[in-house]
């Protein structure tokens, strides 16, 4: 009796053990049937490369090449202008009048007294011509000719300094006439008709020169290395102009000119370029954008767009590992793509491999699954600069 209660119990036991084995085994399978529903399928694609021109943007500001600023050089009161505020002027016209009579009167002066010292400068060395041959006969004392020599000496003497006070009479007969000393665009007349002017009042009016025009911007010390590794120092690059309104100027510009230094506050360097301006499109003290494009092409790596994600931080995707565990990167583009490929100038390199397709579901560090593997993408097809993109314009 003893024995078949053990039996039975034992049976119980077995039953109730192999029920709850049977059911953990059920359990398992289904979290792992779960594990590989959530394991996110992808797509993958490695990193390729594209030979481009690269791109570099900065804030710029227009300069004219000349800026001048119109002076009295002499003291009198101002009697005309020939000229209105904003007309284009030539270099050599006449922009301003100052009183003529008082310098027209010590050039006449001037004149008169210089043609006295020449007529007796003239009548002295006639004189010495007689007494050069009178004193070898014997006619006149060795004394009367020095006397005519020292004459001659001293007017010819007189001549040359009425000379020079009659050509700086003239020159400032010549400063009542105000002349453009350059071809340019009039600004606001700052002293006008009927007040005294001199050299020291500050300018009449400026002149700023229109075509060509400069447009000067700052590029941060990293970027004008690349340029140098890409083209040199000394290359001369294409520059694009863009107003503040976001319009793209037409005419293109080159650049021609760097510091010689880093600017140790701002860690950026000073570059020119020059620009036709034509239709006077571009003023003196605008601001807007310039792209700079390298001269030579240079290879960067390309992503696809549809690839990249975006937080707070920036923009990123997912690279795998040595494992095949997907892992943020945050990428620097050049803010220009080429057939819908961002140009990575930071981030990436040829032969990574980055998800292109069911990132949403990505978690880092976590197990994926792959169910393709895309070849490299490097034939290039359109490029779109990022003031273009951001405008909308294809």
């Amino acid at each position: 009796m003893r024995k078949n209660i053990i039996i039975i119990v034992a049976v119980v036991l077995a039953l109730i053990f192999g029920r709850m084995f049977l059911s953990n085994m059920d359990k398992i399978k289904s979290a792992k049937a779960r594990a590989g529903m959530m394991t996110p399928s992808v797509t993958v694609a490695e990193v390729g490369t594209r030979n481009v021109t690269r791109q570099f943007g900065a804030n710029a500001r227009v300069m004219a090449k000349y800026r001048v600023d119109v002076l009295a050089r002499i003291s009198g009161y101002l009697t005309k202008s020939y000229f209105k505020e904003g007309d284009y002027v030539r270099a050599g016209q006449v922009l301003f009048e100052i009183e003529p009579e008082q310098y027209q009167y010590a050039a006449t002066k001037a004149k008169a007294d210089m043609d006295n010292a020449r007529s007796m400068s003239n009548y002295y060395q006639k004189q010495l011509v007689r007494y050069e041959e009178l004193v070898k006969q014997d006619y006149v004392a060795r004394a009367e000719y020095d006397n005519a020599l020292a004459q001659y000496d001293a007017y010819s003497a007189q001549m040359d300094s009425a000379e020079s006070a009659y050509r700086d009479a003239q020159r400032n007969l010549g400063y009542t006439k105000v002349k453009s000393p350059v071809d340019g665009r009039v600004g606001i007349i700052a002293v006008t008709v009927g007040n005294f002017v001199n050299s020291t009042i500050g300018a009449l009016t400026t002149i700023n020169s229109s075509d060509p025009m400069y447009v000067v911007f700052n590029i941060n010390s990293k970027d004008y290395s690349e340029l140098v590794r890409i083209d040199g120092a000394k290359a001369e690059r294409d520059v694009e102009f863009f107003f503040s309104t976001g319009k793209k100027y037409e005419h293109k510009g080159i650049q021609d000119f760097y510091d010689n230094k880093v600017d140790e506050t701002t860690g950026t360097i000073t570059m020119r370029a020059t620009f036709p301006n034509p239709n006077d499109e571009l003023l003196q003290g605008d601001f807007g954008r310039v792209i700079i494009y390298s001269k030579s092409k240079d290879d960067l790596p390309v992503v696809p767009q549809s690839a990249t994600l975006e937080n707070q931080e920036g923009l990123y995707v997912y690279v795998l590992d040595e494992k095949n565990l997907p892992k943020m990167v945050y990428l620097k583009t050049m803010g220009q793509t080429e057939d819908n490929m961002w140009i990575v100038s930071e981030g990436l390199n040829k032969g990574d491999k980055v998800i292109t397709s069911g990132m949403q579901k990505v978690i880092p560090g976590k197990p994926i699954r792959i169910v393709d593997v895309l070849p490299q993408e490097t034939k290039p097809q359109k490029k779109q600069n990022i003031f273009e993109k951001i405008l909308g314009k294809k």
